[in-house]
Formats: C-alpha cells, sequence, structure tokens
C-alpha cells in the first residue's frame, strides 16, 4: 500500500494505491500534478484559471476544455436531480456573505453585517452546453461556481486513473472515491466524523465501489458582522441553508450523486431531506443539530450487492 498526501482546492487531498510496485509508485507522484491542473481549469479563485476565464466572458459562447465541459455538465446535472436545490449559480450569494476569496483569507476578513439587499441568483436554465463544440453559453451577468462537485469530481477521476493500475482510494476534503475493493477483496474502511466531536467518528464504512461524501454546516464557517454564516447556500433564500440537519453523508454510485445528495438533504431539512434520499434509494446518514443521529434503511440494509458494509456503528 503507498499513500501520498498534499493541498489543493483548499483541502487536504490523500491517495491511496494498494500496490508496491514501481508501476503503482510512479502514478501516485503524478496525483498532485492532475488535481492541480484541475484546480487551474475549475477554480473561482485563480484569477488566470480558465473558469475565471469563463465567467468574464459571460454574454457569448466559449469553447472549454474537456475537463472544464465535464464539470459544467455535472453541476447542472446536479441542478436537476436535485430539483434547483444544489445549482451552480450561487456565487453572488457567496460573494455577498464574503466567501470571494480562499477560505483561509475569508476566515482572517472583517465583514459587514448581512442587513443589505440580497443579490438575485441566475437561472441555471440559462446556460447552454454543446457537446459537439465543447463549449459553453451563459448570458451576461450568469456565472458559475463549481463548488463541491468540481472536487468530488476529480476524486473520483483520480480513483479511476489509479485504479487502471491497482485498487486505488482518493480523498478529496471528505469527497472519497474508490475504484474497487481492495486487492485483497476486502472493503476500504471510511470513518464518518462526528460534527459535534470531531476527534470522533460515529461509525465506520468499508466502501466496496463508488463515492461518499459529506456535507456540513460545522464546516467553513465564518462570522459576518455578528452573524456566523457558511458556504452552503440555499438558492430558494440567497443565504446560508437554515435547517435542523448539522452534517449529512451520503454513499452513491458517482461523487456528483453523493455530493449532490449530502448538500440537499442539508439544505432541506431532516424530514424532507430523508424523503428525497428514500425515494432516490440512496444511503444517507443525517446529524442533527442536538446531536440526534438519523440512517435511513438504504445504509442499514446491507447485502452482497451493496457498494459498502457497516464496520461499526
Amino acid at each position: 500500500m503507498q499513500k501520498i498526501e498534499f493541498r489543493a482546492m483548499g483541502s487536504h487531498i490523500s491517495a491511496l494505491i494498494d500496490s508496491d510496485n514501481e508501476k503503482a509508485i510512479h502514478a501516485l507522484e503524478q496525483v498532485p500534478a492532475w488535481f492541480e491542473e484541475w484546480e487551474q481549469a475549475l477554480s473561482r479563485f485563480r484569477e488566470t484559471s480558465e473558469l475565471s476565464a469563463v465567467n468574464a466572458q459571460a454574454g457569448q459562447t466559449t469553447r472549454v476544455s474537456d475537463a472544464f465541459f465535464e464539470v459544467a455538465r455535472h453541476a447542472l446535472m446536479a441542478a436537476e436531480w436535485s430539483g434547483g436545490i444544489v445549482v451552480p449559480t450561487i456565487l453572488p450569494a457567496l460573494q455577498h456573505i464574503g466567501y470571494d476569496r480562499s477560505f483561509d483569507q475569508v476566515a482572517a476578513s472583517q465583514w459587514g453585517s448581512l442587513n443589505q439587499a440580497r443579490p438575485a441568483l441566475p437561472d441555471w436554465h440559462l446556460i447552454q452546453l454543446d457537446p459537439a463544440a465543447k463549449s459553453i453559453y451563459m448570458p451576461k451577468g450568469v456565472n458559475l461556481d463549481f463548488g463541491g462537485v468540481a472536487k468530488g469530481w476529480a476524486a473520483e477521476q483520480a480513483a479511476q486513473r489509479l485504479g487502471q493500475i491497482a485498487p486505488a482510494l482518493v480523498d478529496a476534503g471528505g469527497d472519497v472515491c474508490v475504484s474497487g475493493p481492495q486487492a485483497d477483496g476486502r472493503a476500504w474502511p471510511i470513518g464518518v466524523a462526528d460534527p459535534i466531536s470531531p476527534e470522533a467518528d460515529l461509525m465506520a464504512i468499508g466502501l466496496m465501489k463508488g463515492c461518499a461524501a459529506t456535507s456540513g454546516r460545522d464546516y467553513r464557517t465564518w462570522l459576518r458582522g455578528n452573524t456566523r454564516v457558511h458556504h452552503l447556500i440555499d438558492p430558494r433564500t440567497g443565504l446560508p441553508a437554515q435547517s435542523d440537519v448539522l452534517s449529512a453523508t451520503i454513499i452513491a454510485p458517482t461523487a456528483r450523486q453523493a455530493e449532490t445528495a449530502a448538500k440537499t438533504a442539508l439544505i432541506l431539512g431532516s424530514d424532507a431531506g430523508m424523503e428525497w434520499l428514500d425515494s432516490r434509494f440512496i444511503a444517507g446518514l443525517l446529524v442533527l443539530d442536538d446531536g440526534e443521529i438519523i440512517t435511513n434503511d438504504e445504509l442499514q440494509m446491507t447485502n452482497s450487492d451493496s457498494p459498502f458494509v457497516i464496520l461499526t456503528s
């Protein structure tokens, strides 16, 4: 087993490959370069990134890279699948609450109160993708923020690339994807962190395939005046989501599904969120503000075809 750790996309990244041969080691050494390439394409915090250039060209059709096109497609699929709860057009709302720079800089900044007019969020339906031309069109005033979709996509891409050589796991700031079971057939152990006691895990899950993602209001928070805000925007209000869900952990076949479902469940709240998960047969664990833990049948009823097993709970 070989492992590499580094920082990218504002997160701690870990990549593991279940082999000690030279080819596997060489592939693992390439992972930071892959993430650097993707970050240069997808980050809104880099003035020279492809995303910054595309946002600056809103109002015209722009040819984009394969990576950019794929992530934009995933972001629009997430918006459709979530019923407009997770959308890529929340940038005005993020800027309004002060998240207009990397989180380290936001946390160190002082901002005024939120008692001012909230910006209207553009309609994500107005974004047009042309697969044949590999181009995107956004009307003037429409800008993109790929957020967790990009990070999850990168984790999945890296795991798949490494998986062509040997079984692999990639953890990009809590977005975890595996290429398949370990070389000996065992699941990869994944800890579900407790948002109330971060030093402890709520349970350990053995991931055989697919991805797991966690979204939480306990993470990436800062003060805006006297109000504590977070980065998970409810597009229905244009403000940080207000629900009884503190964190949501999801296991799904793809990173897009896991990331989108985690955010959707958190933003909708425990009742509507769990109903949404159940209707899509998505396994989920919700931690509420009062510490109550809610899981659905999809998480509890595992069998030989399940992508995961419960190791401890």
